[in-house]
C-alpha cells in the first residue's frame, strides 16, 4: 500500500475514500499483509494521552497488527491497570495483534474483537474514557455515533487520517452543539490527526 505522504496526501485519501464507500471490508482485506501503523511520534502523543486522563477503558477502531496497541497497553500497565478493547476486520491481522502484544508482554490488558467494527463494538454495555478511529475512514463517524452513550464527560478522542473535506466526522465533532471540543493535532499536519474531547 502507498505511503499517505507528501503534497498529494489529500488526493490519495479521496480515492480511499471512494474505495472504501464500495465495499470496504474487501478493500481493506487486501491490505491484510500492511502495517497501516500509526508514526511513532503519534504513539508517544497515544502514550501520553492514556497517561494522563488514566483511562479505565479504552477502545481501538482498527487494531491492524499492534503497533498503537502497544503504545496504549504500555500506558495501561504503568498507570496500574485498564482494557484496550480493540476492533480489526481482518482475521489474520488480528492474530498478528496478539501475537506482538504477547511479545511485548501485554497481552493481559488487549480484549480483541474480530469483525466489523459496527457489529463487534454493539453490544458494548460499558463506560468508555479514551477512544483511537484508525480504520476505514468512512465509518468514524458511523463508529463515534454508536459509541457515542458510552462516552464520558472528559473522555479522549483521536482520529488518525481524519482528514478535511472527507466524511462528516470532522464537522460533527469540531461542533461544539454537538457535545465535543475538537481541533488538529500540531505535529504531521499532512496526515490529519484530530484530538477531540467529549464535553457534553
Amino acid at each position: 500500500m502507498k505511503s499517505f505522504e507528501g503534497a498529494d496526501l489529500h488526493e490519495q485519501m479521496v480515492k480511499l475514500v471512494q474505495r472504501e464507500q464500495t465495499e470496504y471490508r474487501e478493500m481493506y482485506r487486501t491490505y491484510a499483509d500492511n502495517f497501516l501503523s500509526v508514526s511513532p511520534q503519534l504513539g508517544r502523543f497515544l502514550y501520553s494521552c492514556v497517561r494522563a486522563c488514566k483511562p479505565t477503558r479504552i477502545v481501538e477502531f482498527g487494531t491492524s497488527m499492534g503497533i498503537s496497541a502497544i503504545y496504549m497497553a504500555c500506558a495501561l500497565r504503568d498507570n496500574g491497570g485498564g482494557v484496550l478493547l480493540g476492533t480489526e476486520l481482518e482475521p489474520s491481522k488480528a492474530a498478528r495483534a496478539r501475537e506482538n502484544l504477547s511479545a511485548a508482554g501485554l497481552a493481559d490488558f488487549l480484549d480483541l474483537r474480530v469483525g466489523d467494527a459496527l457489529e463487534t463494538l454493539r453490544d458494548l454495555d460499558a463506560p468508555v474514557d479514551m477512544l483511537l478511529l484508525d480504520g476505514a475512514l468512512t465509518l468514524y463517524h458511523p463508529v463515534l455515533k454508536l459509541l457515542e452513550p458510552r462516552l464520558r464527560t472528559g473522555a479522549l478522542i483521536i482520529g488518525e487520517n481524519a482528514i478535511e473535506g472527507i466524511g462528516p466526522y470532522l464537522e460533527y465533532v469540531r461542533n461544539p452543539g454537538n457535545g465535543y471540543f475538537s481541533q488538529p493535532i500540531p505535529f504531521q499536519d499532512a496526515r490529519g490527526n484530530e484530538f477531540t474531547v467529549v464535553t457534553r
